[in-house]
């Protein structure tokens, strides 16, 4: 059975900085503090469901759990670990800030049985983090990740692309860099502006365009690729969809499925390096894990339309016994 997490979202709440970026409200589509009794409803509904203990972690998001009121937060921790040692949970999971972790902190998080620390590096550019409001510096992510290291905690770096005073090439910066960090889990956030966001208001005044989600694609499958290349697993890539989120964005890289736009790319790239050689007055079969058919002809099949547009006739089909990734081309007979 696949992962999952019993998410319980922590807005705002201790946060100190106003980052460039952010509108909780309208990506978690909520403002109003969590409770213990958020846990224990959050937990009810997901037994009712059925989810699968073992492999289901109660995760705090909000992206600064640690710098809330410490008598909170441990009344949020008591209610999880509650839960955590009834149904034997596979842990806690928080989000918080590189700069709001110390070694009482790891301390204080080990006891309450969390497993798992997700920092929001973002940048790792000192320029790109203070344009962006983020209130630390890439040095504080070095520094935190070793102690989470340290303590045992398993460790999630997240990043954006395309922030205001970045580009591509920093972007690929911030992922070796994250990279040399060797965390277990990485997010990518492509840039969404928001309504009610500083990138919202020099957006307006002309001094910041965020990418698209056209143009941050073929980049993005770069990322992932050096990423699961390093045997680091990218959980998330891409915003999660919402209705909220599509009602307040007013520019940037958002997309219902842009993961699966990513790695349409790198099917198509890796088919191109296989017809590399081939002959365009033939025809050919593509052949790819039957599974992944649909990302390997990619969404409305540009794909095949992109291979047809550089002299190519191709028909993708679905195969059993293959790899992921893995590509065969034949001679349409």
């Amino acid at each position: 059975m696949s992962h999952s997490n019993i998410s319980i979202f922590v807005p705002h709440k201790g946060c100190p900085n106003d980052c460039s970026f952010c509108n909780q409200r309208a990506i978690s589509g909520q403002t109003v503090p969590a409770t213990p009794l958020d846990v224990e409803n959050a937990v009810k509904v997901a037994i009712e469901y059925n989810v699968d203990p073992k492999n289901t972690e109660i995760a705090f998001f909000g992206g600064s759990f640690t710098a809330i009121e410490r008598d909170y937060m441990l009344s949020l921790l008591t209610a999880a670990k509650h839960f955590l040692d009834m149904y034997n949970f596979k842990g806690i999971r928080v989000s918080t800030r590189p700069d709001c972790i110390d070694e009482s902190i790891l301390e204080t998080l080990k006891n309450y049985g969390v497993t798992v620390i997700e920092l929001g590096a973002q940048s790792m550019c000192d320029d790109v983090l203070l344009a962006n409001r983020r209130g630390h510096t890439a040095n504080d992510v070095r520094k935190a990740s070793k102690f989470i290291r340290d303590y045992g905690f398993e460790l999630g770096l997240q990043m954006m692309t395309g922030l205001y005073k970045s580009d591509f090439e920093k972007d690929e910066y911030t992922a070796r860099e994250i990279i040399k960090l060797q965390p277990d889990t990485v997010r990518v956030y492509p840039t969404v502006v928001l309504k009610n966001t500083h990138l919202g208001f020099l957006q307006e005044k002309g001094e910041y365009i965020a990418p698209t989600a056209e143009e941050t694609a073929p980049f993005c499958a770069k990322l992932l690729q050096m990423f699961e290349n390093e045997n680091i697993r990218v959980i998330k890539l891409g915003l999660h969809s919402s209705e909220t989120v599509e009602s307040d964005m007013v520019g940037g890289a958002y997309h219902p499925a842009f993961r699966e736009l990513c790695e349409g790319h790198i099917y198509l790239q890796k088919i191109l390096e296989k017809l590399s050689e081939k002959d365009k007055n033939l025809e050919y079969v593509i052949y790819v894990n039957k599974k992944v058919l649909s990302k390997a002809k990619g969404q409305q099949k540009r794909n095949e339309k992109a291979l047809k547009n550089q002299g190519f006739h191709c028909i993708i089909k679905g195969k059993e016994n293959l790899e992921e990734f893995d590509i065969e081309v034949e001679v349409l007979e």
